[in-house]
């Protein structure tokens, strides 16, 4: 348990305080009718931003790329992808948000580029410095192995076992080159070489212009695969993802952070949020704070992992006791040694009502559940695009209607290996866990394409949109739109929310999340109905009831709290000292 503080000894930085606020610009709206969202798009909606109560918004990637990973796939980094505008565009929308005092942050990719980015042309052609940006190795005889491997010369294999995240191996054949390259991601996504000091210097040169044009911060995609262990060595292939103890959380990933810091990143008023596949609480000690590697929280997904069997596409039944525990140790975990970030969903997760909440009779009130876990808990809430209007998971009745290029290799391959006969047989674990579901476009109202695009959209829009959407939420004062924008409020009139001290209170108990919040003298008390049936809850001899008044809930309740109570279905409340 930490210390509680006081007001005054909490230590207080503007990106603790702030609501987070996610775009997917691909998805977000349209401006010029092409049926791709763009960012002149985004700044024609800064005002809705705005009004919502949002500090910062988290920009996922705009710049040059082909586009085989929705942008993640990088061809130039001071460029921008020309169906999203062009630089006067960015800065356009960087002033828009300024001017109302909301930070940008930028996504930031350097695990991996694209294939085409210059650099890896120059690469595969062994041009001059640029000869070792990437990982390139030679093959291994084929009769040395005991694995599968991609395409390459008759008598060769790839140099290791060791597979890509979005299925089959890791390792490409180069013609031009005549060597094998490293690709955790996909085939057109090579790894960088970070044991080459010149690729460092070129990502921080590259970081510092970013800066120098006036942005917050950066959150860093999957910055915790960037070392790999000398020498490539094979990796246990009898769980999880060949190879992974080879490259997440590597040898050297804290003293290439620690430079990064030195060079970029030592002033702490920029936010830097680090995704971090596969870290635990230990690690993400180490890669925050000053102590540490200097990033200002991590991104960590053992909460959005627990339920996964061999791999994602297994997901399944989860528990609320086994869901507390995990977020409780984070909590606790972190409270004296760094900060956490607080999400749900995002662009590579499912929409969270439809996850841990009920997307049908209970949606609005599930929905508000959730996000009063969001803003209750202590770190910064990071809001994903639609969440505030409780989107759901849509529908993907063929391959077709599938654009992720993950859940496609999917597909392809549990046809090829025999565990499905047809896309029909895989089609529930897309419509659950896949990328696809949090991607749809954001549904601004009741007209055609939910008012994403004039256009044909990139992918379609979820069929709910005629009732769930921000036109028809911003008329209803009881929608999931108005309580969002109630919590934000909440959380910035109240500390205690968010340096509070968090103590889990009846963690055994199957249908309730509760907990307090604990800041000097002042108090609060969150208790939270995960079920769609009433429950009764009973608050723990020792929680302090007096002084405690009613905040915010999603149901007509008292506002004064009582030992014990009746929730009704997926009823949220909080109680605060005034």
């Amino acid at each position: 348990m930490s210390q509680s503080l006081t007001h005054e000894e909490a230590d207080r930085l503007w990106w603790k305080e702030a609501v987070v606020y996610q775009i997917y610009p691909k998805s977000f709206d349209d401006s010029d009718g092409d049926g791709v969202g763009d960012l002149q798009g985004i700044t024609e909606k800064v005002d809705y931003l705005d009004d919502l109560g949002v500090d910062a918004v988290w920009l996922c990637p705009v710049y040059e790329s082909p586009q085989t990973d929705n942008g993640y796939d990088i061809s130039d980094y001071r460029s921008i992808h020309h169906a999203y505008g062009d630089m006067d565009d960015w800065r356009d929308l960087l002033d828009a948000l300024h001017e109302r005092d909301i930070r940008l942050i930028m996504d930031l990719v350097v695990n991996h580029t694209s294939d085409e980015h210059e650099w890896f042309q120059q690469s595969r052609r062994r041009e001059g410095a640029f000869e070792d940006y990437y990982i390139w190795r030679d093959g291994r005889p084929a009769e040395e192995a005991d694995y599968d491997t991609a395409d390459g010369p008759a008598d060769e294999v790839a140099p290791n076992n060791w597979e890509s995240v979005f299925g089959g191996p890791a390792w490409a054949y180069d013609e031009e080159r005549g060597q094998w390259y490293l690709h955790l991601f996909d085939e057109e996504q090579p790894d960088l070489n970070w044991r080459n000091p010149d690729v460092r210097e070129s990502v921080y040169e590259m970081m510092n212009w970013w800066l120098s044009q006036g942005i917050d911060g950066f959150r860093m995609d999957v910055i915790n695969l960037i070392s790999k262990t000398e020498g490539l060595p094979d990796g246990d292939a009898e769980s999880g993802q060949t190879g992974a103890k080879h490259f997440v959380n590597g040898p050297n990933v804290h003293n290439y952070l620690q430079e990064m810091n030195d060079e970029v990143l030592s002033d702490d008023s920029l936010l830097t949020v680090g995704e971090t596949p596969g870290a635990r609480v230990g690690d993400a000690r180490q890669y925050v704070g000053p102590d540490g590697d200097g990033l200002s929280m991590v991104f960590q997904f053992e909460h959005v992992t627990f339920d996964h069997d061999e791999h994602k596409w297994d997901a399944g039944d989860w528990s609320l006791v086994e869901f507390k525990e995990i977020l409780s140790k984070w909590q606790n975990g972190l409270a004296d040694d760094g900060w956490n970030s607080i999400y749900l969903n995002n662009h590579d997760q499912p929409r969270m009502v439809s996850r841990f909440g009920d997307d049908g009779e209970y949606r609005t009130e599930s929905a508000k559940l959730l996000g009063t876990l969001t803003h209750t808990l202590q770190g910064t809430p990071f809001i994903y695009q639609g969440e505030e209007l409780g989107m759901t998971n849509a529908s993907f009745a063929s391959p077709d209607d599938v654009r992720d290029v993950e859940a496609l290799n999917f597909v392809e391959e549990a046809i090829e290996d025999g565990d499905a006969a047809s896309y029909d047989d895989v089609r529930d674990a897309i419509e659950y866990v896949g990328r696809d579901n949090a991607r749809t476009p954001m549904q601004w109202d009741d007209t055609e394409n939910a008012g994403f695009t004039d256009g044909e959209p990139w992918i379609d829009c979820n069929s709910n949109y005629e009732t769930v959407n921000v036109e028809r939420a911003r008329g209803d004062e009881a929608s999931v739109w108005h309580y969002y924008r109630d919590l934000i409020e909440l959380r910035e009139e109240h500390d205690v929310l968010v340096y509070g001290e968090f103590d889990l209170l009846c963690p055994e108990d199957p249908d309730v999340f509760a907990y307090t919040r604990t800041l000097g003298t002042e108090r609060g008390l969150v208790v939270l109905n995960f079920e769609p049936e009433p429950v009764e809850f009973e608050v723990p001899a020792g929680v302090a009831l007096d002084g405690l008044e009613l905040a915010i809930a999603n149901a007509d309740v008292p506002t004064t709290p009582r030992p014990s109570f009746e929730l009704g279905p997926y009823e949220a409340r909080v109680y605060l000292t005034p």
